[in-house]
């Protein structure tokens, strides 16, 4: 397999895997706040603002695609995240984003001199 073809294949896997469970802002959020730490439902719920059953339509995509876990605590399940670099590649995003946006409006200013 050539190396063009293993690529695709790799950025194939990690949109049906991680790029479509972060296509909605919510589980972003999710993501964020379970960095934190560990919450259940209820409690992710009411820090995101969002409705219970929303949370936990949010929480079987993530936790399908591997990027929270969850663990029966008693009567509730607690969900964390399973991998911290999740965070550090947001921030990483984000960081391109607000570049994006200021070099952008750097150009908007410059048009208007």
């Amino acid at each position: 397999m050539d190396i063009a073809s293993s690529l695709s294949q790799e950025v194939t896997q990690l949109h049906a895997d991680i790029c479509s469970a972060l296509a909605d802002p919510r589980r972003i959020l999710l993501l964020y706040a379970l960095s934190e730490h560990p919450y259940t439902v209820n409690d992710l719920a009411a820090t995101i603002g969002i409705s219970q059953p929303a949370t936990s339509r949010h929480l079987k995509l993530l936790r399908e695609r591997g990027l929270v876990n969850a663990e029966r605590q008693g009567m509730n399940v607690e969900y964390s995240l399973s991998d911290t670099r999740l965070i550090e590649a947001l921030n990483l995003l984000r960081a391109v984003m607000r570049d994006s946006i200021n070099h952008r409006a750097s150009l908007v200013g410059e048009s208007t001199v």
